[in-house]
């Protein structure tokens, strides 16, 4: 499993990605939105210029039509860096400028960036845009790297940050969710895109306590693969199962990418794909999922009425 962010939003026919994971995630990132039925995002944002978040930028710009795309105003001296300018170029787009209490709309949903507050850091992590997003009486914080220095700015600004689903800054260092910032989310759940076994010793026990001492439910992309987070506007469900509390870093722990594969994951939280249109719930690689794929989980799939197909006879 891969360290870097990638994360995809969907409201009905809209959708925006937040960062884009490593240079060679680029080519799954994008087989992933379009087995999604997705040819268009409405915003892309790309937190900071770190090679971990932007690295398949350039291949999803590429891939797809893009409305609006938003990057700080911070530069950095990298091939990678320097291919994703050369691309946006090319395709004619134009980069929006982070600010602070912009708010924007996607389909029912809307979101506010929160930061950066300043116009320069010593610090690159710092330079990150944060997004608040909500939908209906739901929300979500997206973090991207963005460590003390502006976690404080936030707070100070004075900024609504409460929010149901906080994807942990920094892949959970320790430089990263201060007490304060934390108890001023004080989130139900918690979400770290973080690589197995990586080499920075994320996330840090540290972080792991705060969140495990406030009874946050943590689901971690090392343990789990992809996570997929669903809101009906009142409650939130997710399509894996939150991760044992354990405030140690992962020193060889194996990568489960597919609840299926892992003997301690309940029956119902195997992930099963549906159509936008379609009624029944299917395995991954059925022929009905030519149009569009959609990651569920089957307890999900089953509570909102999806019956198993009779072609490739999923799990029942």
């Amino acid at each position: 499993m891969w360290q870097g962010d990638c994360i995809l939003i969907e409201d009905g026919s809209s959708a925006m990605l937040i960062d884009a994971g490593n240079p060679e995630n680029g080519p799954d990132i994008v087989s992933y939105i379009k087995k999604l039925g997705i040819n268009r995002l409405d915003f892309v944002i790309a937190t900071h210029p770190h090679a971990d978040h932007i690295g398949g930028m350039a291949d999803v710009i590429n891939a797809f039509d893009i409305g609006k795309l938003i990057m700080p105003k911070v530069e950095h001296t990298t091939r990678t860096f320097e291919n994703l300018l050369l691309t946006i170029r090319n395709k004619g787009l134009k980069i929006t400028a982070p600010v602070p209490g912009t708010e924007y709309r996607l389909g029912n949903t809307s979101f506010t960036i929160l930061a950066p507050n300043s116009s320069s850091y010593k610090n690159l992590n710092d330079y990150s845009v944060v997004v608040r997003l909500t939908y209906g009486s739901t929300s979500f914080l997206f973090t991207g790297d963005a460590e003390q220095t502006s976690e404080k700015e936030i707070l100070a600004k004075g900024y609504n940050i409460k929010s149901d689903v906080l994807k942990v800054g920094h892949h959970g260092s320790k430089t990263s969710t201060t007490t304060r910032f934390l108890d001023a989310v004080s989130p139900r759940y918690a979400v770290m895109c973080v690589g197995a076994n990586n080499q920075y010793g994320h996330p840090a026990p540290e972080t792991l306590s705060k969140l495990a001492e406030r009874g946050i439910k943590v689901y971690r992309t090392d343990e789990a693969g992809t996570i997929i987070a669903t809101s009906d506007g009142k409650s939130i469900s997710f399509n894996k199962q939150p991760s044992p509390v354990n405030t140690s870093t992962n020193t060889g722990s194996t990568t489960v990418s597919d609840t299926k594969n892992n003997q301690n994951d309940t029956r119902d939280d195997i992930t099963v794909y549906i159509t936008k249109t379609g009624s029944k719930y299917h395995r991954e690689g059925c022929s009905s999922l030519r149009t569009s794929s959609i990651p569920i989980s089957l307890s999900e799939a089953k509570q909102r009425g999806y019956e198993p197909c009779k072609i490739c006879k999923p799990p029942q």
